[in-house]
């Protein structure tokens, strides 16, 4: 549909992708439907949960792309979609859903999602969220600890042989299909009310149509 713009919201591990997408919802409301890449984690019912543990979960072969840029076409054609919930304490996609309905902006937040030309394919808008690895890192043992009941060492392990390697490979790679880089995350204010006005003014448009 014309009147949706969608923003894709990419960066590592920790670079406040979140914060500027919570920040976006904040400002703007009902108007804004948010889904996220992480979502969309491959199912491994058919493996044991120490074989799931040791899955490479930073590359793209981990997601399940093709659903998503499925979901997001039928978001931008007004039709609403069954996003999959994602249980991080159990490495392994759930079996319950969440209805998703689409609005006049949609921002589809992932580390992978500029590394994927059929998602790249979907965005008017390509923001790329950068901080330094050391505070990235910092972020993500907080988070993986505190919210998703991991160990600090099986974090610190995934860190160095996975996350590590793989931002090398394909996020820091990415970064030069955004139209929008933002040092610093969700504390970059001027940045981030730049990107909130332009946004608005889609909306605007929209209302005066």
């Amino acid at each position: 549909m014309q009147d949706i713009i969608v923003i894709g919201i990419a960066g590592g591990t920790g670079s406040g992708k979140t914060t500027i997408t919570q920040e976006i919802v904040k400002s703007l409301g009902e108007k804004v439907t948010v889904i996220t890449h992480d979502s969309y984690y491959n199912a491994h019912h058919e493996l044991s949960y120490d074989e799931r543990i040791k899955l490479n979960y930073d590359h793209p072969n981990a997601y399940d792309t093709a659903m998503l840029v499925e979901h997001l076409s039928a978001l931008k054609r007004g039709e609403e979609v069954e996003v999959p919930v994602y249980d991080y304490t159990i490495y392994d996609r759930s079996d319950r859903t969440t209805t998703v309905r689409p609005s006049n902006v949609i921002v589809v937040e992932g580390i992978m999602i500029f590394s994927q030309e059929e998602l790249r394919e979907l965005m008017d808008i390509k923001v790329f969220v950068d901080a330094d690895a050391d505070v990235r890192i910092l972020r993500r043992i907080t988070r993986d600890v505190k919210e998703r009941a991991r160990s600090l060492d099986s974090v610190i392990n995934q860190y160095m042989n996975t996350v590590k390697p793989m931002h090398e490979a394909f996020v820091e790679p990415s970064k030069k299909y955004a139209d929008v880089i933002i040092p610093e995350g969700g504390q970059n204010k001027v940045a981030l009310d730049m990107l909130i006005g332009r946004i608005q003014a889609h909306i605007n448009s929209i209302a005066n149509k």
